[in-house]
């Protein structure tokens, strides 16, 4: 996995880590500990800059970002509302807890948005939701982009700090998202046991 992102960021640069960054917010299994850990050690060895580093990679993850969140506002949730009917056992959802959780985003749409772009796998998620609950483009612009700007700095600055040792922070990290996965695994595993739609 880690040899050929060293590659692509090696002969890309800035480039490459901004197209890391995007397909890994596309396709989640790429994982960003590795790609922004290997860029700050770039900027270590002195190919790159780590300001050029973290603006490069939030713009990558933020064009991501905003193509989940596109594609999900296009869509919209009333459309959902025959599939939840339908397959709301499997989906562990009903429609009362959709009104709800459009609800949650009016109200907290902010800190949900910050603190999710900083959760692994859940980060790269967090733009559907968003979408399909209508929340205003500006808001999640400017909350996802702090959110990111942070979770790429932390990353960035972590392999600048440890140099060549940038396996340490994948040793910590990379276990931390397979932990989120299964964690997402094992609450719908228990939903789709347990739940029953609200009478």
């Amino acid at each position: 996995m880690t040899d050929w992102v060293i590659r692509l960021i090696e002969e890309a640069g800035y480039l490459g880590v901004a197209l890391l960054m995007f397909l890994e917010t596309v396709f989640p299994p790429i994982p960003s500990e590795v790609i922004m850990s290997v860029a700050g050690v770039g900027a270590a060895r002195g190919y790159m800059s780590l300001w050029g580093v973290i603006v490069s990679g939030t713009i990558g993850a933020m064009a991501g970002n905003y193509v989940w969140y596109v594609l999900a506002r296009a869509i919209g949730i009333a459309r959902f509302r025959p599939l939840i009917d339908r397959f709301g056992r499997w989906l562990t959802i009903d429609w009362r807890e959709i009104e709800r959780g459009e609800a949650l985003f009016e109200r907290f749409g902010a800190p949900l948005i910050l603190f999710g772009r900083m959760l692994p796998t859940v980060r790269s998620l967090i733009s559907i939701p968003a979408g399909l609950l209508g929340m205003k483009t500006a808001p999640f612009l400017l909350w996802s982009t702090i959110g990111t700007a942070g979770w790429t700095a932390m990353l960035a600055i972590a392999g600048y700090v440890l140099g060549k040792r940038f396996a340490d922070i994948e040793a910590v990290l990379g276990p931390l998202s397979s932990a989120v996965i299964v964690a997402v695994l094992a609450v719908y595993v228990w939903r789709v046991l347990f739940w029953r739609p609200e009478r």
